[in-house]
């Protein structure tokens, strides 16, 4: 039998990465993690993100280790918020995939389109677990490159008939309204309080600094996906409609230091305790949404076992289509 350590490591390009990888795999890779790390089968490590001095980029590293999938390793990479003048995406992203048995480097796997898939599946990951089974209209405040992944993922969870959308920049709202009609979803670009008066489940996918929608604006039973806030400072909502939210997380101590629940950790008004591991509601141990007119929060932060997780996906199916590159260590 050939020693395993001797496998020549796997090179998964980003046009492979999307070949392969779909929304179903994607949303079941990140559904088996969070279950695993709820578990205590799966950990992060401690994150590192930095202003890097130049080009005003943000840069950093997401580590982890899921024993109960093999999978570890480490995804690199951050944010050049001038990459779109360059036909290129702010977001930038490589994950190495290390042998869980003998340290060596397996894989080396495209993270753009990864991450922005795998951050669609953790919000759609939320709505199948907490949105009530009625919800019609999907809500979605942001436009930017990731609102299209958010946007399908999330059609696929909920009977939804329609799309109510607002972005600070309006005039990138038309490019959303076309994936909302070729999904068949009808679309109306309308105010935050309106968005907050019709919407059952709202995403919100920016990179604000400030509050965009207020606690008064959102109905009874509306579940909420914030996604945009991963980082100290960052914020989409206000403090009052989280502390006043039922708030479940992908990982607790990124969602008190520098998630959408930070605020509100910081002025008191929710606690640590407060704040429930959405791996626990998929493992049955907490029974998510208790009525039609409580409010969810899904503080979606961004986990490095989330890109591991999806990156494994793409590497094993990559090797087992043949279709991966090849190269000795």
């Amino acid at each position: 039998m050939k020693d395993m350590s001797e496998k020549p490591l796997l090179i998964v390009g980003e046009d492979l990465c999307q070949q392969l990888v779909g929304r179903s795999d994607a949303f079941d890779a990140v559904q088996d993690v969070f279950a695993a790390m709820a578990r205590g089968d799966a950990y992060n490590f401690p994150v590192i993100r930095e202003a890097i001095g130049y080009a005003d980029a943000l840069y950093g590293f997401k580590s982890g280790f899921d024993r109960a999938g093999q999978v570890l390793g480490v995804k690199s990479g951050g944010y050049w918020p001038g990459n779109l003048d360059k036909g290129l995406t702010n977001h930038q992203s490589t994950v190495f995939l290390f042998d869980p048995d003998t340290g060596r480097l397996s894989a080396l796997v495209g993270g753009n389109y990864l991450t922005a898939v795998r951050t669609a599946a953790s919000s759609a990951v939320s709505i199948a677990h907490l949105a009530r089974k009625d919800s019609k209209v999907l809500g979605m405040v942001g436009a930017g490159h990731q609102s299209a992944f958010q946007l399908r993922a999330a059609a696929e969870q909920r009977d939804f008939e329609k799309v109510v959308a607002w972005n600070p920049h309006p005039e990138m709202l038309p490019r959303l309204g076309e994936v909302a009609k070729e999904i068949g979803l009808d679309f109306e670009a309308v105010s935050q309080e309106e968005l907050g008066a019709q919407a059952d489940v709202i995403i919100t996918i920016t990179s604000a600094f400030e509050p965009l929608l207020m606690k008064d604006w959102i109905k009874p039973g509306t579940h909420l996906a914030c996604m945009g806030t991963d980082t100290v400072g960052k914020q989409e909502v206000d403090a009052a409609l989280v502390a006043s939210a039922t708030v479940y997380t992908d990982e607790v101590a990124q969602s008190i230091t520098l998630g959408e629940a930070q605020h509100a950790i910081a002025n008191g008004s929710l606690t640590e305790d407060q704040i429930t591991p959405i791996g626990a509601v998929i493992n049955g141990d907490h029974s998510g949404r208790a009525s039609a007119d409580e409010i969810t929060l899904f503080d979606g932060t961004g986990v490095g076992l989330q890109d591991l997780a999806v990156a494994s996906v793409a590497a094993r199916l990559a090797d087992e289509a043949g279709l991966a590159q090849r190269a000795a260590l």
